[in-house]
């Protein structure tokens, strides 16, 4: 087995991309100049922290579902839990780190990706991004190397060069004053870039060419990195012990249609599982093309972009109607960030208005710089729905995250929430978790951890509406 986490020395220094171009070649068998042969390899990516972009474009280079890794949300023992739990059975474990390889919330660094590196005992592959960097380049990995002796900077990958003299230049460089290797050369090049927007890289489910595109970088990075080379130093005899499966629920089933398209496709692979696991049967419905909703006893609409989708969103007014209509109608729902901006009256971005569903009574307005982005902690309050479905909703503090450039405006001063915000901004800074009818609204994104198991709350939410209707 071969596991490795890529981290660099600051963030935007191209990891994402070389992450997703070693995905891509090791699990193809697209091995550049016969490196390896052709034989494929099956490779498990997983994610550091709070992202819902990044796994995407890595769950399609490897072709297995991506994980998110996440201090704030898991303690170490879960942490320990779901590595084992989804990398057991892939020959190569890949760990794709968040900003830089030792930045944190705290002044220790807990949280870092050299903790992460630490509790999974991973070697680290570091990505620099070499633009303008010649002899600096030594005391940069030195330092690195010197500021925890724990961690084993296993190798280098120099990226964004600006040519083979820059190349050789620091090759000399880092060979000379230093005993890490550089491992790969990844020149600077148009082709490799990803399509950005104001909350990140562009979703893989919203790029028609995302495959191709992803196999272009795959051949590219191959060609550029030796994996013989990476395979070798993040080689483990070590198996990983998978701990015991949730049991599938034993009571009845019940659908609940989920939208997932272009304009929301922010769903965690482990929230789906638990779903799933907690008796859900997903219905997938989309929300730009399909006339009205899937036949289903509860509703999910997930995060993502919809104010990229006015046009489309906005012409679809039979599903916007008939969503309106189901959730004025008593429908167990549960929508988050995105979700919540679709179910008001309209949004505006742009100088451009559109109408949505209507089902909360406000609008929604973009900014130019994000309204909340972070993690945050919310307190649930007795309004809660899903207090009967689990009391372990009374008095818990749920650790959870949220990114989003819009703020919601027209509230009535009556609007019932299901939480207070102790860190975050929520709603108004102070709330989130809108409460109308059976719906549950809110900017805050949550995540199925050992403290939030948002998803068998939420089916027995649904289901115990469906028993008493």
């Amino acid at each position: 087995m071969h596991r490795f986490l890529i981290s660099a020395a600051h963030k935007s220094s191209g990891k994402t991309t070389i992450s997703i171009g070693l995905a891509a070649a090791l699990s193809s068998g697209n091995h550049g100049s016969g490196k390896y042969g052709e034989r494929q390899r099956t490779v498990q990516p997983f994610k550091k922290g709070p992202d819902y972009i990044d796994p995407l474009w890595l769950s399609v280079a490897a072709g297995r579902p991506c994980y998110n890794l996440d201090f704030f949300l898991s303690p170490d023992a879960e942490l320990r839990d779901q590595f084992a739990r989804h990398g057991h059975d892939a020959e190569v474990c890949l760990v794709e780190g968040n900003k830089g390889l030792y930045d944190g919330l705290d002044l220790e660094g807990s949280n870092s990706n050299a903790a992460l590196a630490r509790l999974l005992d991973l070697p680290v592959v570091l990505v620099l991004d070499a633009r303008g960097m010649t002899r600096g380049i030594a005391p940069l990995i030195l330092g690195y190397q010197a500021f925890d002796r724990n961690i084993r900077i296993a190798g280098i990958i120099l990226n964004r060069l600006g040519g083979r003299r820059h190349e050789a230049k620091l090759r000399a460089v880092i060979e000379h004053y230093t005993d890490v290797p550089v491992i790969g050369a990844v020149q600077e090049d148009a082709e490799l870039a990803l399509v950005e927007r104001h909350l990140g890289l562009m979703p893989v489910n919203e790029t028609a060419e995302a495959e191709r595109h992803i196999a272009g970088i795959g051949r590219r990075i191959a060609d550029q990195v030796d994996l013989q080379r990476l395979l070798a130093s993040s080689h483990t005899e070590r198996p990983l012990s998978p701990p015991p499966t949730r049991p599938p629920s034993r009571e009845a089933p019940v659908r609940i249609a989920i939208a997932r398209d272009a304009a929301f496709g922010f769903y965690y692979a482990d929230d789906l599982d638990a779903l799933a696991a907690s008796g859900a049967e997903a219905v997938f419905f989309d929300t730009l093309q399909d006339p009205k909703l899937p036949a289903c006893d509860g509703l999910l609409i997930g995060g993502g972009f919809p104010e990229c989708f006015l046009d489309g969103l906005e012409a679809n007014a039979s599903l916007r109607a008939a969503i309106r209509r189901a959730i004025e109608g008593g429908l167990p729902t549960y929508a988050e960030c995105g979700g919540l901006m679709y179910l008001a009256r309209g949004i505006e971005w742009k100088g451009r208005q559109a109408a949505m569903v209507g089902a909360i009574p406000g609008d929604i307005r973009m900014h130019p710089k994000p309204v909340g982005r972070g993690y945050v902690i919310l307190e649930p309050q007795a309004a809660h729905p899903w207090r009967a479905a689990d009391r372990t909703l009374d008095g818990a503090a749920l650790h959870a995250h949220e990114f989003h450039y819009s703020s919601l405006t027209g509230l009535p001063d009556d609007t019932r929430y299901a939480y207070v915000v102790r860190r975050g901004h929520g709603i108004d800074g102070h709330h989130d978790g809108i409460l109308l009818h059976r719906l549950l609204a809110s900017y805050t994104h949550l995540r199925a951890t050992t403290g939030c198991d948002w998803p068998a709350k939420f089916v027995q939410y649904v289901r115990n509406a469906k028993i008493s209707s």
